[in-house]
């Protein structure tokens, strides 16, 4: 991970951005390898929807860590504002992977119901999935707190699909468990869950990558937050124009401003010096351009 301490000024995020991808890579493959293994030897349709799950994870991870590096370049001739929507690019792949699985899944699951599903042992496949479903959880706190550090919806979005995880093994165990004490298509009818569960976090993840990599702009409650933000500022009387768009994951932010007509051009610099430093301040934002005009001309139109 030597990129990340090369181009990220900041060692604590530095160290926050290694653990949290040495603990979701780790992790998923451990979890993958174990649940193949597991679902293979014990013929559980559900458990293979979660082992499917838990291989597009693993994917998911490789494909983070592709997308941070390229995201963390500093910039440079070919891409001077940055190389951010690297990472929105990668995301969609991921998604298109996890749809993958989801479909994988969901073919098992339909064959195996369609066959009148069969009765799974009480025994190893539901350790494996409680263990899961613990590990998980536990991956979900640990890597929220370091998305909270870094700022990073890469991150954020990791974690909430470890939050995910926990449901899907969940289903899985019921459906297990269903199987001895219900019926046999139980496990076949949790594994069309668990492929829901895969097909609802591809397409989440999809959408708000797409809506990263195609330049939208911030929802209304944000652009609240960042027009109030602008107006805290002392020296500011409004804010005459407000534009976002997203350049990566994080948005660019294109603001005219109204200061008094009779401020001297020091004044005018100093305060947009520190409209420019509270916008770039939110996590949400990346980069902002900020233009003056006099409060009296605003009046007068």
């Amino acid at each position: 991970m030597q990129w990340i301490r090369d181009h990220n000024p900041n060692p604590e995020k530095s160290r926050a951005y290694r653990t949290a991808l040495v603990i979701t890579l780790a992790g998923n493959i451990l979890l993958a390898v174990g649940k193949g293994i597991v679902s293979y030897f014990s013929g559980s349709t559900a458990l293979y929807a979660d082992t499917a799950n838990s291989v597009a994870d693993v994917i998911y991870s490789i494909a983070m860590v592709i997308g941070l590096w390229f995201a963390m370049q500093p910039p440079d001739l070919s891409h001077p504002q940055g190389h951010q929507r690297f990472e929105p690019l990668i995301g969609l792949v991921v998604s298109a992977s996890m749809g993958i699985a989801g479909y994988e899944a969901l073919r098992t699951s339909i064959e195996r119901f369609i066959a009148g599903g069969e009765t799974i042992a009480l025994d190893l496949p539901t350790l494996i999935l409680l263990l899961s479903a613990g590990f998980k959880a536990g991956m979900f706190f640990v890597i929220r707190k370091l998305a909270e550090t870094t700022e990073s919806p890469t991150l954020r979005a990791s974690a909430k699909d470890n939050l995910s995880d926990v449901l899907t093994s969940v289903a899985a165990f019921i459906g297990i468990l269903g199987s001895n004490f219900l019926h046999p298509v139980a496990d076949p009818a949790a594994g069309l869950l668990v492929s829901l569960w895969i097909f609802k976090a591809a397409f989440e993840a999809g959408k708000e990558n797409f809506a990263f990599l195609t330049g939208a702009g911030a929802d209304e409650e944000l652009r609240q937050k960042i027009i109030e933000t602008a107006v805290n500022v002392p020296g500011v009387q409004q804010v005459h124009h407000m534009m976002s768009d997203y350049v990566g994951p994080k948005l660019l932010v294109d603001m005219h401003i109204n200061l008094p007509g009779e401020a001297s051009l020091d004044e005018v610099h100093e305060v947009t010096d520190r409209v420019i430093e509270a916008l770039e301040n939110l996590p949400e934002v990346d980069r902002a351009y900020v233009h003056v005009e006099p409060f009296e001309q605003e009046t007068q139109q």
